[in-house]
């Protein structure tokens, strides 16, 4: 098998990853992440994912290199990773009572240098919440490197009335339904005996 590396600091995807129990090292994609004017939202996700890809691909010939990204879309509108507590705050406040989609991307560059990109989109709709209980949430969680605030495996469940998607774990940042599928092409097969 060839080595697999995940292009990606993100914890999340490090654990989601893990799942699958193949051995995979991390290298950390070195580009700027940033919507093109007028993007779509899930354009940029799956630019960024092979972007994340491609970057660490260069240098490893023969891996297969996983990248992934997320963005949030609220009514066409991108929301990223809002990094303090104040936009965490005016983030969750955008969202409360509406349906956000996070669209979630992956791309898998092979070891051939055949390249895969994905999206899976999940539909979440948040309740309405007061003030004092996001902030509340926000100080307990700490999710300013999550898409919109929302970090859905953990307290985050709380802010949800529903979550639509086609695969679980795609919310948390790295669909493993698609990925399984795309590192199948790859000839890895799992599980792995």
């Amino acid at each position: 098998m060839p080595p697999i590396v995940l292009a990606s600091t993100s914890p999340y995807r490090r654990e989601l990853l893990t799942r699958l129990r193949l051995p995979f090292a991390v290298q950390a994609p070195q580009l700027d992440e940033y919507a093109l004017p007028g993007e779509a939202p899930a354009t940029t996700a799956r630019r960024l994912a092979l972007a994340k890809a491609k970057a660490v691909a260069k240098g490893l010939p023969g891996a297969v290199v996983i990248g992934s990204d997320q963005v949030a879309d609220v009514d066409g509108s991108a929301l990223s990773k809002p990094g303090t507590h104040e936009a965490a705050l005016a983030q969750l406040a955008r969202m409360q009572g509406r349906e956000v989609v996070f669209h979630t991307a992956v791309a898998v560059i092979g070891a051939d240098g055949a390249e895969q990109v994905g999206e899976v989109p999940t539909t979440v709709r948040f309740r309405v919440l007061p003030i004092d209980r996001l902030d509340a949430y926000l100080r307990a969680e700490r999710p300013y490197d999550c898409a919109g605030a929302a970090k859905i495996e953990s307290l985050g469940i709380t802010l949800v009335e529903s979550v639509r998607s086609d695969d679980p774990t795609a919310l948390i940042g790295l669909p493993l339904i698609r990925l399984t599928s795309m590192l199948a092409a790859c000839g890895i097969d799992l599980p792995v005996p």
